[in-house]
């Protein structure tokens, strides 16, 4: 049996070129289709089984990597803690030895006068554990990948690190005292030159910070995608023999029932047996007004009893609850690569070997110019520590982590990085009717009758004869009945007429039928003149009632289509209804277009027409009939209360219930794509202003480390700003 997907936790990945190598490793194994991210450190493999997992696990450690297989109910290992905690104490000792080396070195540099025996080496002696302890992350990665015959932007790191060192040490072996340069103008003092271990300490520290926010924004970033699944309560209160027990959660089983105290969380998918309550859902779903519940109502496991005690039938545990499945689609979301990013992986895994060989160009070309051996060396470790790419490698995955943590946390789902590359494109949102727009509750919004009965008495002879049809228009009469606290007669031989009526007979025989205006001229009943009702009720051969039954717009339905429009969106209602009634309900909302009396089947085509005319549609859709036509359309959005086939068909999913969360989405997945484009726009720029500059002699290694670091907090910071999107203030 081939299982759906294998998931690894990868440990020892520095950047994206390490993300690389392991993906091209596991690949090169028949049958399998991995994909390693950096940003999550993990590794998805598709295609294969099981039993293969610890084939895959060996081919990650024959990387040079550490890998450990993530199981379904597993603790997640806390890794990113632990990185966390190891760069911050590097970070600390190598900032608390930099500080005063730093001073030290400055003015021992520029001031000979105050220079004493023996004060290179003490300069040597205080950089030896940044260099070396401080530095060690740098130095393992990039042993490692010499091993390996590869390289990394560790590898960068490191040789510019070891080089700024080792230069020193062997200039104060030499007594070297040439020619120092200041930020490419400006001679230094003679024996100047041992200012390179300090900043072989600088640089370290640099690169130790941005490492060190990197870490911390990634496993905030996580954390924020997590957070569904641990709105999960770890023990549940059963109620076994009619007595409380608590248990753990994954000891429930379906068909148990458990109770739920005001102010818990409801442990699992269910349904109310006994009690009222108003269930807060806004940590799941982002509704900030609380639902009222009572017996029958379904709840969700993962919210929170606000005010009543309750009794809750399990209906679904474990894996197959709707709280797992969303938070499975989350976590999935980050593991696949957009078009952009795969691009930045190929060019990701020729810029390190590329930006040796300039590195090796720069020195050899300063030495052939006459340039000396100092400022030859200070150009070429400047353009190796400069260049390395840990922007780019984290431009994509950390700006996509943030986005889908966002929209966890506003009831929105992005799938993964298709959706955000399709919202930039699409110009066209096709909204589903029933069960999208309305509510999919039939009401009864008028009626009239006719041949003298009053206006109660043609209700109550319709409910009469609906009450005993399943039909949701019958449903709809019989509700409007009860609300108006109306009497029911008998009816007596009542039958169905799939796709037009009822018919009957009263307690005094008379024959009944409700149905379309279509099914009574088919029985040669006379229409009322003008009548256009969808509903026809007929008694002994004439029309006695008239009733106008529509499913109900839901509230948001018109403030959303209208920030969809301001948005510059064309939108189109597609409806299975008659033209005339499908107009009136887009002329409500304020729909451009109307695409009416389309079969369910047609759904798709009806995409495919609009994109044959060179639209770029996104669909919202709730049920099976709509997955065809959500796979169809350049995106697809499916409202939460919709079917698993609609979810799995769809590429955003849409938990909240108001409709807002349609342009919303749209909005989080435009502002995504937007912070990722800014990041690779950002990183290719700096890379590529940046080497030539260095090559030139412009920049010391200490400044190029400061110019590097930043670029990658520039990124992880930009990213970082997703969390507090708010779509409300888009326009």
């Amino acid at each position: 049996m081939i299982d759906d997907r294998i998931e690894l936790d990868v440990s020892g990945m520095t950047c994206a070129a390490c993300a690389n190598r392991i993906e091209r490793k596991l690949n090169k194994l028949d049958g399998v289709h991995a994909t390693v991210n950096y940003a999550t450190e993990r590794a998805v493999i598709l295609g294969t089984d099981k039993g293969r997992t610890p084939e895959l696990i060996k081919a990650v450690e024959n990387a040079g990597y550490g890998a450990t297989e993530i199981k379904e109910g597993q603790p997640e290992a806390d890794g990113y803690s632990d990185r966390v905690t190891m760069l911050r104490n590097r970070l600390l000792v190598a900032a608390v030895l930099t500080v005063p080396l730093g001073d030290m070195a400055l003015t021992l540099a520029l001031a000979p006068q105050l220079r004493f025996p023996g004060w290179q080496w003490l300069l040597i002696i205080g950089a030896l554990p940044v260099v070396f302890w401080c530095a060690w992350p740098f130095h393992r990665a990039a042993w490692r990948n010499l091993r390996h015959g590869s390289t990394s932007m560790d590898t960068l790191v490191s040789l510019g690190v070891l080089s700024a060192f080792g230069w020193s040490v062997v200039t104060t072996i030499m007594g070297d005292t040439g020619t120092s340069y200041w930020l490419g103008y400006g001679t230094a003092p003679a024996g100047a030159d041992t200012l390179y271990v300090e900043a072989a300490a600088a640089v370290t520290t640099f690169l130790l910070g941005g490492r060190y926010i990197e870490a911390r924004s990634k496993r905030s970033a996580r954390g924020v995608l997590s957070a569904l699944a641990n709105l999960a309560p770890k023990f549940v209160r059963v109620v076994r023999d009619g007595t409380e027990q608590v248990i753990p959660i994954a000891q429930l089983k379906v068909g148990e029932r458990f109770a739920v105290r005001p102010g818990e969380r409801i442990a699992t998918d269910g349904r109310v047996v006994e009690g009222n309550s108003a269930i807060d859902t806004s940590a799941m779903t982002g509704e900030s007004v609380p639902r009222e519940v009572g017996a029958g109502d379904a709840v969700l496991g993962g919210t929170i009893n606000a005010t009543g005690a309750l009794l809750v039938e399990a209906e679904r545990v474990g894996a197959h609850t709707q709280l797992a499945q969303l938070a499975a689609t989350a976590e999935q979301a980050q593991a696949r690569k957009a078009a952009v990013q795969t691009l930045v992986d190929k060019v990701v895994a020729i810029f390190v070997p590329s930006v040796l060989g300039v590195a090796g160009v720069t020195l050899l070309a300063w030495l052939v110019l006459g340039g000396g051996p100092r400022a030859a060396f200070n150009a070429a470790v400047s353009v190796l520590v400069i260049a390395c790419p840990c922007a780019l490698g984290l431009a994509t995955p950390t700006a996509l982590m943030a986005g889908v943590g966002r929209g966890g946390q506003l009831g929105i789902l992005i799938k993964g990085p298709e959706a955000l590359e399709a919202s930039g494109v699409i110009d066209t949102v096709v909204l589903d009717k029933t069960g999208t727009l309305t509510t999919g509750l039939m009401t009864v919004t008028g009626w009239r009758a006719y041949g003298g009965l009053g206006q109660d008495e043609a209700l109550a002879l319709a409910a009469s004869l609906e009450h005993h049809s399943e039909h949701p228009i019958g449903a709809a009469i019989v509700r409007a009945a009860t609300e108006r606290a109306l009497s029911l007669g008998e009816v007596t031989d009542v039958q169905a007429l799939p796709g037009q009526g009822v018919t009957g007979r009263t307690s005094d025989g008379q024959p009944l039928l409700a149905g379309t205006p279509a099914m009574l001229t088919e029985h040669g009943i006379a229409l009322p003149a003008g009548e256009s009702a969808n509903v026809l009720l007929a008694r002994d051969g004439e029309v006695v009632a008239a009733f106008d039954v529509a499913d109900t717009l839901k509230p948001s339905a018109a403030a959303a289509v209208a920030r969809l429009k301001a948005m510059g969106l064309r939108t189109v209602l597609l409806t299975g209804d008659r033209l005339a009634t499908a107009q009136a309900i887009a002329d409500e909302v304020g729909a451009d277009a109307v695409l009416a009396e389309v079969l369910p089947t047609d759904k798709a085509a009806a995409i495919a027409t609009l994109q044959a005319d060179g639209r770029r549609v996104a669909m919202v859709g709730d049920g099976i009939n709509d997955a065809a036509a959500l796979a169809t359309a350049n995106l697809g959005m499916a409202v939460v209360t919709g079917t698993d086939v609609a979810m799995k068909a769809a590429d955003i999913i849409l938990v909240r219930a108001s409709l807002d969360a349609i342009p919303d989405s749209i909005a989080l997945a435009r502002r995504t794509l937007g912070t990722i484009r800014g990041n690779l726009v950002w990183a290719f720029a700096y890379n590529v202003a940046a080497i030539p500059v260095a090559a030139m002699g412009l920049l010391n290694p200490l400044i190029a480390g400061l110019a590097m670091s930043l670029s990658s907090v520039f990124v992880v910071t930009n990213s970082s700003r997703l969390r507090h999107f708010d779509p409300s203030k888009v326009r």
